[in-house]
């Protein structure tokens, strides 16, 4: 079966950091582009970051310059680095991946159950 998982959310001060992973399991042989969105209380969820299984990044208006996405493709994982974080990056943090193939099927569009990142002093 396979499953995405996040890990790294939590509690972090104003100009903190954090790093966020998400690491797909299961006999997987390939994963499409991979992102992070994150939705607020209230709020719609948006795009935090993108990157294709080729490395080419996109980014959140509100997060360029701050935030970096990464991933490692032989580990089936994607990275959010997170730096001068802000009391509005709080939210649910969820990764997507848009195409998992394994040696005997295809998944789209798949999401992780999210991690909290709360960012208070």
């Amino acid at each position: 079966q396979v499953q995405l998982v996040e890990s790294g959310g939590g509690l972090v001060q104003p100009g903190g950091s954090l790093r966020l992973s998400c690491v797909a399991s299961g006999s997987i042989f390939s994963i499409g582009s991979m992102g992070w969105y994150r939705q607020a209380p209230g709020k719609q969820r948006e795009l935090v970051a993108a990157i294709t299984r080729g490395g080419i990044t996109n980014y959140g208006d509100s997060v360029k310059g701050r935030f970096t996405i990464s991933r490692d493709n032989a580990k089936n994982t994607v990275y959010l680095q997170m730096n001068s974080l802000k009391s509005e990056d709080t939210a649910v943090y969820s990764c997507n991946a848009d195409r998992i193939a394994t040696s005997t099927y295809v998944l789209y569009n798949r999401w992780g159950q999210g991690t909290q990142v709360t960012v208070s002093s």
